[in-house]
Parts: structure tokens; C-alpha cells; sequence
């Protein structure tokens, strides 16, 4: 890391924080920090002045950018960091091309290694460059400043800065390896051997010489006239028959109609039935359901069952003696009292049938009474829509007359940036020169890095070198490991309950003794206990079953009194009632009236609408084919005058 680049990364971040726009100026600013800070080098004194006016001036490019990174990406990191960010978007965004990737880097260097690797992962990802930041920047400034100072130099660095971002991961997660170290290669050296001695040279021996062989007639590479004759015929023929295809295809239907007719379909309908009803269908029979009244599913009793059933009768006996002991004690009876509640709760229940049955008429009135709103609302929209349908026509022609006349701007533009192309090409070489030149000084000081590297790589071997020499050394020394063994003999930690090995294995040996006692007497308790338990669960299913018996003789008395009680059926009649039944009828009538004027000006004007529509359309795209015409007549002229310019 540089140092002179991190104080000047931190002068700017701290102009920034330390700034208020609405209470103090840019220049007194500026002129009190530096004569604060006694920063006396003009060379940083102009950098750290630029870099802050450019924050300034265009702060809003970089909120965008820093205020997006933080509602998606930056939600865990903190806001003092927003100002350090907007200096390095605006070293990104406006002065890459004259910083390069490798001053830049030291720039990047400055700060914190976590947060930089996610704001630059998040500026410099290609498709938040061309979605969202695109279109919020271009409702800051015009769409030709973004595409040149904006994105296109930040587009052309993308993979060198995409190149810095991956190593930044790589140094988060442990991954940098450093670079090994080139060794030299041995040069090879030719063996100092006697030279042999020339060869004498042999006298030529006579080339012979081959007869000359006849040419090939140049009729073997011709093609014969019969094969090219039938590949004309061939071509004709298949002309001839693709016309005629077209010509079929153009006129077909014109003397018969393939459709098949309503008899012809009944007949084919027919024949398919017979054929399917020949094929017998394979039937499978379903297994019928158990009938669960006459053979009832056998309930299988567990002894949770059993006492829950039985603990429950016991309940009820309670309750009964509890009720009896009053009524001997000259309680009162509650029957008449139960009868009369019975009454009023039928009384209650046809009255709230009545009202249901109210409610249901009220919401059938007013279905038909919104239905009637509906239909005038509807007669009122196509009035409005007629109206809004004159003033789009007039507006489409107002829309096409501009349409035309910004055509016209775009071709004298498009001609005029057509000329300006020419000095592009001078600063495209003065650029190029520059790039050349920053690359010849990036890789100085990377060959100045790897001189430095290798040194002290160099120095930390020798260090390890000797440090593996002294462990050898302290390993050979021959060490006595043997020591004796006395179990009775404890092991000296000087604790309260410290015993020896035999000692340990006696109050083992008693323990286990005594823990087989106590199996033992738990196991005769359980066998205790369950005896116990089943001669209770028996108790209780005696109970249980008397109870049973008890309760089918309540239920066949209770069922034969049911068979003489007759219900008696209360028509819900009333006044009310019959006045909305008639008010319905009425509303019903009313939107059937409404429906069928409703359909027939509808088709009156749907008539008139397609009329009108066809016209305006076939006019539209007549004055559309012209202006196409005209358009390309003017281009191609354009061209033909820029390529005679070009050739003289």
C-alpha cells in the first residue's frame, strides 16, 4: 500500500464529511482545510481540489450509485464509509483513463478490504451498469454525455477492473498465492571436440530423362452437353410445377367445398358407436362398503380406555346421588322450567328464518338494481368514449405532423455528426500514445516489486533453514522414557478422595454388588404394582359393562317416545315478505326492457365505429409507405455524395 496515495484517499473523504452545502462555501472550504491540514505539495494540493469539486459538482451521479449499493448489497455496512465511496465511483466513473488500473488500485488499497470488495463488485457488475444506473443517470444529464463520459470509458476498463475485483476475493478468502520465483535456466555449452576433416566430392551421375508423355484432352474435364440439357429441363420443369402450386393454392376451394356435411358427420358418428359397442368393456366391481350398523367394528379396550371410561361413570353416579339427596331434601324440579325453554327457542328459530329469509329477497333487489346502474353507466361510457375517440384523431395527426419534423432534425443531425467523425481519428492516436506510455511505467515498478519480493522471500528461507537445523538437533538427543508401575501406590496430585488402582477396583467390585440388590428389589415392587393394576382394570369393566346395559334400555325407551311425537311445520309467510316478492318481479322486468335497448344500440354503433375505423387506418398507412420512400431516396443520395467525396 502507498502511503502518499491513502493520505490523499483520506483528505478527500474527510473534505466530504466534514462539508455542509447550505452553510458554507466550496472555496473557504477548501482553503481552510488545506491551511488546517498544512498540506504545502502543490501537486496533491491540485489533486485533492479537483477530486473534491467533482464530488460536488456531480454528487448526484455518485448518491445514485452509493445509495442503490446500499438498499441492496450494503445493508450491513456502515453509513460513515458513504463518503469514501463517492470518491472512488468518482475516480471510476470520471478520471480512470488518466489515474490507470495500477494508481487506481492504490487508491482501492486505502480502505477497508471487506467493504471495497463489495461496493466495486457491486459498481462494476456490467448488467447494473446497462439496467437501472443507465436510466437513473439519464434522467440526470442527456443520453449521448452518459453513453460517452459515463459508460463507455468505464465499459472499455471493465475487464482489467473485473481482474482487480477477483483478487480482491481471493485475498478475502485466503486464496493469493505468491508468485514463485523464476530460475534461471543453464545454458548448454558445445563440447570442445576435434572437427572432421572435409569429405571429398563425388563426381554427378547422369539424371535420366523421362519421354514426354501425351497431354489430357481437355474434353475429360468438360461436362457433356446431354447431362446439361436434362439439368435445364430439370429447372424448367420445376419452375413450372412451383407456379402452378402457388396458382392452386391461391384459388383453392373455389369450385367445391371439402367440409364434410351435417349427414356425412352423423353417419361416421354412427359407424364408431357400433364398432365401440361390439368391444365389451372390462367392468370392475367395487368391494362394498362394511355396513357399520349391523356388525358393529370391534374397539379394542387398552387400560387408558378402560379407566378413562370407568372414571367417567363414576362422575355420572356421583352426579345422580348428588341430585337425588337434593330432591329428598326438597329441591326444586326443573322440567316445566326446561319445557318452556323449549318453546321459546322454536319461536326464536322461526323468527330468525323469517328475517334470513327477508334478507335473501333485499339482496336479489339490489343485485337487480345494480344491474340497472350498471347499464347506464355503460350507456354513459360509450358517449365518452365517442368523444375521446374525435380528439385521439385529432391528436394522431397533430402527433404525426411533429413525427415528421423531428425526422427532419435527425437526418440534418445524422449529417452533421457524420462530418464531426473525421477528428475523432487524432484523438484516438494522441490517446493511444498516452496508454503506451502508462504502461512502460506500471511495468517498471512491477519489475522494482519482484526485485524486493525476492529479496526478502530469500531472507525468510534462511531464516526457516536454520530453525530446522536447531529442532534436528534437540530430536537426536537420546531421551529415557521407562517408568515402573505400582498399583498400590497412589498418583500424587495431593487431592481429598485420591486412591490407588487397587483400591479402585475393590469399591468397583462393591458397588456392582450393591447395585444388583437394588435391581432386585425394584424388579419385586413392578411385579407388585402390576398385579395390582390389572385387578382394578377388572373392577372397572364390570362397571363399565352394567353401565352399557343401562343406557341401550334408556335408548330403546327414549326411541319408541320419539315414534309418537309428531312435528308441526309453521309456514313463514308474512307481509313483508310478499311486498318484496312483487318489488323483485318489477326490478326483473325493468333490466329485461333495459337489456334489449341496450343490445340494439349497440349494434348501431359498432357499425358505424368499423366504418369510420377502415378509413383512418388505409390513409395512415398510405402517408406512412410515402414518407418510407422519401426517406430512403434522401439516405441513398446521402451516401452517394459521401463516396464521391471520399474518392476525390
Amino acid at each position: 500500500m502507498d502511503a502518499k496515495h491513502q493520505q490523499l484517499f483520506v483528505h478527500c473523504a474527510q473534505l466530504l464529511d466534514t462539508f455542509q452545502e447550505k452553510s458554507t462555501d466550496l472555496e473557504d472550504h477548501l482553503k481552510e482545510y488545506i491551511r488546517s491540514s498544512r498540506i504545502q505539495d502543490v501537486d496533491d494540493e491540485t489533486f485533492i481540489t479537483e477530486v473534491f469539486s467533482g464530488c460536488v459538482q456531480h454528487r448526484p451521479v455518485m448518491k445514485l450509485v452509493v445509495d442503490g449499493f446500499y438498499v441492496r448489497d450494503g445493508k450491513n455496512i456502515l453509513l460513515s464509509h458513504q463518503n469514501s465511496f463517492i470518491v472512488l465511483a468518482y475516480l471510476a466513473l470520471y478520471r480512470l483513463d488518466e489515474l490507470g488500473v495500477a494508481h487506481f488500485r492504490k487508491f482501492v488499497d486505502a480502505m477497508e478490504l471487506n467493504a471495497t470488495y463489495k461496493f466495486l463488485s457491486f459498481l462494476f457488475d456490467e448488467k447494473n451498469l446497462l439496467t437501472w444506473m443507465k436510466d437513473g443517470w439519464s434522467t440526470l444529464y442527456e443520453w449521448s454525455y452518459v453513453e460517452t463520459n459515463l459508460l463507455s470509458p468505464l465499459l472499455r476498463w471493465l475487464p482489467e477492473l473485473k481482474d482487480l475485483v477477483l483478487l480482491m476475493k481471493k485475498r478475502i478468502n485466503n486464496q493469493f498465492k505468491p508468485k514463485k520465483i523464476a530460475v534461471k535456466a543453464t545454458d548448454a555449452k558445445p563440447f570442445n571436440l576435434t572437427q572432421p576433416r572435409a569429405r571429398s566430392i563425388p563426381l554427378p551421375e547422369k539424371i535420366p530423362q523421362l519421354q514426354r508423355v501425351k497431354p489430357i484432352p481437355a474434353t475429360v474435364y468438360n461436362q457433356p452437353t446431354e447431362q446439361r440439357i436434362l439439368e435445364k429441363q430439370k429447372e424448367e420443369n420445376r419452375r413450372q410445377a412451383e407456379e402452378r402450386l402457388m396458382e392452386a393454392s391461391r384459388i383453392q376451394f373455389a369450385c367445391a367445398n371439402p367440409e364434410k356435411s351435417e349427414k356425412t358427420k352423423q353417419i361416421i358418428q354412427n359407424i364408431v358407436f357400433e364398432e365401440n359397442s361390439k368391444v365389451e368393456p372390462t367392468v370392475i366391481k367395487a368391494k362394498p362398503l362394511p355396513d357399520f350398523k349391523k356388525s358393529p367394528a370391534p374397539v379394542k379396550m387398552t387400560a387408558a380406555t378402560i379407566l378413562r371410561e370407568g372414571l367417567l361413570y363414576q362422575k355420572k353416579e356421583k352426579e345422580v346421588m348428588e341430585r337425588l339427596q337434593k330432591l329428598e331434601a326438597g329441591a326444586f324440579d326443573a322440567s316445566n322450567f326446561h319445557k318452556w325453554q323449549s318453546e321459546m327457542k322454536q319461536k326464536d328459530l322461526e323468527a330468525q328464518l323469517l328475517a334470513i329469509e327477508e334478507r335473501r329477497l333485499m339482496g336479489k333487489i339490489s343485485h337487480e338494481e345494480a344491474f340497472l346502474a350498471r347499464t347506464n353507466v355503460l350507456a354513459a361510457n360509450q358517449q365518452l368514449v365517442q368523444n375521446m375517440k374525435k380528439e385521439t384523431a385529432a391528436m394522431m395527426k397533430e402527433y404525426l405532423e411533429n413525427k415528421f419534423r423531428q425526422e427532419k432534425e435527425m437526418r440534418e443531425l445524422v449529417e452533421s455528426t457524420m462530418a464531426g467523425h473525421k477528428n475523432a481519428q487524432n484523438a484516438k492516436q494522441k490517446l493511444q500514445e498516452l496508454k503506451h506510455k502508462i504502461v512502460q511505467e506500471v511495468q517498471e515498478e512491477s519489475r522494482e516489486l519482484m526485485k524486493q519480493a525476492l529479496e526478502e522471500a530469500e531472507l525468510e528461507m534462511r531464516c526457516k533453514i536454520e530453525l530446522i537445523q536447531q529442532i534436528r538437533a534437540i530430536e537426536s538427543t537420546p531421551v529415557n522414557r521407562f517408568k515402573p508401575l505400582d498399583l498400590t501406590a497412589t498418583s500424587g496430585a495431593g487431592l481429598l478422595g485420591e486412591m490407588s488402582i487397587a483400591e479402585l477396583r475393590e469399591r468397583l467390585s462393591l458397588m456392582k454388588a450393591q447395585r444388583k440388590e437394588d435391581e432386585e428389589i425394584k424388579r419385586d415392587n413392578i411385579l407388585y404394582d402390576k398385579q395390582a393394576k390389572a385387578e382394578s382394570l377388572c373392577e372397572t369393566l364390570d362397571k363399565i359393562a352394567k353401565h352399557r346395559s343401562e343406557q341401550t334400555k334408556m335408548a330403546a325407551l327414549k326411541a319408541d317416545n320419539s315414534k309418537n311425537v309428531k312435528l308441526i311445520s309453521v309456514p313463514l309467510k308474512s307481509a313483508t315478505l310478499t311486498e318484496l316478492e312483487r318489488k323483485l318481479d318489477e326490478k326483473r322486468e325493468q333490466r329485461k326492457l333495459e337489456k334489449q335497448r341496450y343490445h340494439r344500440s349497440a349494434e348501431s354503433v359498432s357499425d358505424k365505429t368499423n366504418l369510420t375505423s377502415l378509413s383512418a387506418k388505409k390513409s395512415l398507412s398510405n402517408r406512412r409507405w410515402q414518407e418510407l420512400e422519401n426517406s430512403k431516396e434522401r439516405a441513398a443520395r446521402f451516401f452517394a455524395q459521401t463516396a464521391i467525396e471520399s474518392l476525390s
